[in-house]
């Protein structure tokens, strides 16, 4: 192998050269048939054999060179399914029926990945995954089905129907590590989805039987919640350095269980750490729920006669997608504990809400947990509906709103994807209520001043409006913008007792947009001036956002005042207090209407102070409680009836383009799958430092630096429909 000659296997032997010869014989140029023995040597082999690295890659490339003859990777596929539903067959069974497994596991992963990295063919010819008509079909026959539907049937079967235990448990890593490496051929795609895109092994996934696909999304939650783990003194595998086993080198999951030492349970404290089997599962399951196969329905359409044409240059419009039967699952998972059993519902997948919701709520630092909320509370109702009616929904919104107040740590997705949430929830007239009742004696990570007995209601006001504020000096995500804005609009009329802090906050939120506001009204004057239309296009573009963004910031104000004006007078005593900026929109075309309002509330408190007679000068308390004694007579009279506003948020229908890439940059610096940068379509990548773990785990630097994906348009993320509730 790797160079040097084979040894012929015979008594004499020493293991490592019985070694040598099983693997060279297997990367070599003579064709094995399924039933010989040179298979079952391969999957006996021990695992703490050591080659340099230089020797693994030349192993991969002499099969990958003669695999169109031999068929070889087909062949350790076939046995690598039959080991499977050895395993599955013989639950509770002797490990070595595990070991056999994990083996074929290994070698499975370690060439399919090098071949998925190098292929050169965008239908991955070079994995030949069939046989050679002529080759003899032992025993088990595999004729009515194709490799990689037979290996991802048995691959799923064994996930699902194996428990996780201490003797099982590398198995189940392997198995989560063998569907990312198998799933990798994503990475060689682009970012849009096509009809000429080719991944065989997914669409093989996606081509199981509906009660399998609800079992294994089943099964990747419960992995999730419960978090299983094993000892370390309990692994037989380990890693010294640089001279680790020939199957570690390939990110493997039993050499990141040594690396990553994470096994943690969720305390009754609600703290929780890593566990390597919950991670790569609920990254299996994103990646399975947002996978789309695109199909063009006009196949006239494929028939172009430049056969180099990109099928991704065909219009949106002509192309659709297939059902994914786990998207279906996840959106159907019901609560355990009240699922109704119903033959003609079909299967179902039955997780206990409860302890999925404990644990991500506790795991919201990390990305992976908030996609998986967003796709729960977006895709199930049930879900949802369970959220929504927890009394202790700040075990969730806290940790959201302290990883918004760290947004300058946190990657613009990830902040991003929270916000979405946020708004979600905000549709729940129910929720908007409940989160003005509940009070915090204090938030100690909240440093820019001492909050004390402040309602959850007022900090997701007062943090909602922070991220506005760090956005527009930051980021300067118009759509960051919108979602605070429309969370905040949904708020609005169930405003209760908002804090004086939170009070001035939104006043100063106006004042601050109409600031970028007369900027840009001031800009595009001079702009008439300028003969660049690119740039007098993209200051009038952002000047009719502000403008939008005005406009919402007084419609808020305006709910505030029409439907909960006697529950918050903080809220008018900060307007009153900064009453002026108002005035410069008074008789603006596009803000007086609004402002009507806002001067009928300001004149009528504004008299009521005018008539008390006080001596001294007056205080704040003074004010406030001539505000708090005339709220009490406020009958709204004089003021003008708006249509209350309601923002809702629908998922784009293209969505994939933006979730895709975003769960493989996960994925990456994660599990290990250190795939070449020139090789990688999905997403640009940065060639310095590259996407390689084991040189940031030998350098310390784990971090999500690759995590940090640029926020796509709005059209390709999610939008936005503004529906008024008469």
């Amino acid at each position: 192998m790797g160079g040097v000659p084979s040894t012929p296997l015979d008594g004499g032997a020493r293991p490592q050269e019985s070694a040598e010869y099983i693997l060279g014989e297997f990367v070599g140029e003579k064709s094995y048939p399924l039933g010989s023995n040179l298979w079952q040597q391969l999957l006996e082999l021990p695992l703490d054999r050591r080659w340099q690295r230089d020797r693994v890659d030349r192993a991969c490339q002499l099969l990958s060179e003669n695999n169109v003859h031999t068929r070889h990777l087909a062949k350790i596929l076939i046995h690598l399914a039959w080991c499977l539903q050895g395993c599955t067959s013989n639950a509770g069974g002797p490990s070595s029926v595990y070991m056999k497994a994990i083996n074929a596991l290994y070698i499975s992963s370690l060439f399919l990945k090098y071949m998925i990295e190098n292929a050169k063919s965008e239908n991955f010819e070079e994995l030949y995954l069939s046989l050679d008509e002529t080759e003899p079909v032992p025993i088990h026959s595999i004729r009515d089905q194709n490799v990689e539907n037979l290996v991802m049937n048995c691959v799923i079967s064994c996930i699902s129907s194996v428990d996780v235990s201490s003797t099982t448990y590398i198995l189940h890593q392997e198995l989560l590590n063998f569907m990312l490496v198998a799933m990798a051929t994503q990475l060689r795609c682009g970012p849009s989805p096509g009809p000429r895109d080719v991944n065989p092994f997914i669409d093989a996934a996606m081509a199981q039987e509906t009660s399998l696909t609800s079992l294994l999304v089943q099964k990747l939650l419960l992995n999730y919640l419960i978090r299983p783990h094993t000892s370390h003194g309990g692994a037989t595998y380990s890693s010294d350095g640089g001279q680790a086993g020939v199957l570690q080198r390939v990110g493997s999951l039993a050499a990141n269980l040594v690396l990553l030492p994470i096994n943690l349970l969720v305390s009754s404290r609600g703290e929780v750490s890593r566990s390597p089997l919950a991670e790569y599962s609920v990254l299996m399951l994103l990646i399975l729920i947002h996978y789309r196969k695109c199909h063009v329905s006009d196949e006239s359409m494929l028939r172009e006669s430049d056969p180099s044409a990109k099928a991704n240059s065909l219009s949106k419009e002509t192309a659709s997608f297939c059902d994914n039967p786990y998207c279906k699952a996840l959106e159907q998972a019901r609560d355990v504990e009240y699922v109704e059993v119903n033959a003609s519902d079909g299967p179902v997948a039955k997780v206990p809400f409860g302890p999925l919701f404990n644990t991500l709520t506790a795991c919201l630092a990390n990305e992976s947990a908030v996609l998986l909320l967003y796709s729960l509370v977006q895709g199930n109702s049930a879900f949802l509906e369970y959220v929504l009616v927890r009394t202790d929904v700040d075990t969730l919104l806290m940790p959201i709103l302290e990883t918004l107040y760290n947004a300058s740590r946190r990657s613009s997705n990830h902040i991003y994807m929270l916000l979405i949430i946020l708004l979600i929830l905000s549709q729940d007239s129910t929720f908007n209520a409940s989160i003005h009742k509940l009070l915090l004696p204090s938030i100690p990570w909240y440093q820019e001043r001492l909050l004390h007995q402040t309602s959850l209601g007022s900090l997701m006001v007062i943090i909602l409006i922070r991220t506005v504020k760090y956005n527009l000096s930051k980021m300067r995500d118009v759509y960051l913008h919108t979602n605070c804005l429309a969370t905040l609009a949904n708020m609005a009329p169930h405003f209760h007792r908002l804090s004086s802090y939170a009070s001035e906050r939104l006043i100063s939120l106006f004042n601050m947009l109409s600031k970028k506001y007369n900027k840009l009204a001031e800009l595009r004057d001079k702009s008439n001036t300028i003969r660049d239309d690119s740039f007098v296009d993209d200051v009038s573009t952002e000047f009719y956002i502000y403008t939008d963004f005005l406009r919402i910031v007084l419609e808020i104000l305006n709910e505030i005042l029409t439907y909960a004006l006697p529950r918050n007078p903080e809220v008018i005593y900060a307007m009153m207090h900064r009453q002026e900026i108002f005035q410069p929109f008074k008789h603006h075309p596009r803000f007086s209407e609004l402002l009507e309002n806002i001067y009928t509330v300001l004149d009528f408190f504004n008299s009521r102070m005018d008539s008390q007679r006080i001596d001294g000068e007056w205080s704040v308390e003074r004010v406030l409680q001539v505000i708090i004694n005339n709220c009490r007579s406020w009958r709204g009279e004089g003021m003008k009836m708006f249509t209350q506003l309601r923002f809702t948020y629908e998922q784009e229908s293209q969505s994939e383009e933006f979730f895709i890439p975003y769960i493989w940059r996960l994925v990456l610096p994660i599990c290990g799958l250190s795939f070449k940068d020139n090789t990688i379509n999905l997403f640009p990548v940065d060639a310095s430092p590259g996407l390689d773990l084991e040189k940031q785990l030998s350098n310390g630097e784990i971090t999500n630096k690759y995590q940090e994906v640029d926020v796509k348009d709005l059209s390709q993320e999610g939008h936005f429909v503004q529906s008024f509730s008469l």
